[in-house]
């Protein structure tokens, strides 16, 4: 990846329904090559997805948890593939220290999280987890 695919991705992330056109007048290059770039990420599976960023306040009724994850050996790429694949995970990050992962979870009642913590405590490799409810988002600015 060089610059321009770097570019390409940060609009991407602030807007995935930004059009062609404007991103070729943004960048300076033709909508061909916008167009090329972005299929051969999306084929190397650099983009895996476009999505929607919802408002934490319009869905109310949504538990958010997060789940720190231990694993064991070198079995992360294996899990955190497996951890792609659960509809209850919205977001996975690597961290360092006691945790090896921390996931963020996202679902609409206390049965839907009960059998996600199941389910991903099952994933062979996974020899740890600790879990938090997120109650609410202080603003700190």
């Amino acid at each position: 990846m060089d610059s321009l695919d770097h570019q390409i991705l940060s609009y991407l992330r602030g807007d995935a329904r930004i059009s062609v056109a404007t991103l070729a007048k943004k960048l300076g290059v033709s909508r061909g090559t916008i167009c090329n770039r972005i299929a051969r990420m999306e084929r190397d599976h650099v983009i895996l997805g476009y999505t929607v960023r919802v408002r934490p306040d319009s869905q109310p009724q949504e538990i958010v948890a997060w789940m720190s994850i231990a694993i064991e050996g070198h079995e992360a790429s294996r899990i955190i593939h497996a951890l792609s694949g659960e509809p209850a995970v919205w977001a996975l990050h690597d961290t360092n220290g006691r945790w090896d992962l921390l996931a963020e979870l996202r679902v609409t009642n206390i049965a839907q999280l009960s059998e996600a913590l199941e389910h991903i405590r099952l994933i062979k490799g996974i020899s740890a987890t600790e879990t938090s409810l997120h109650l609410k988002t202080l603003q700190l600015h």
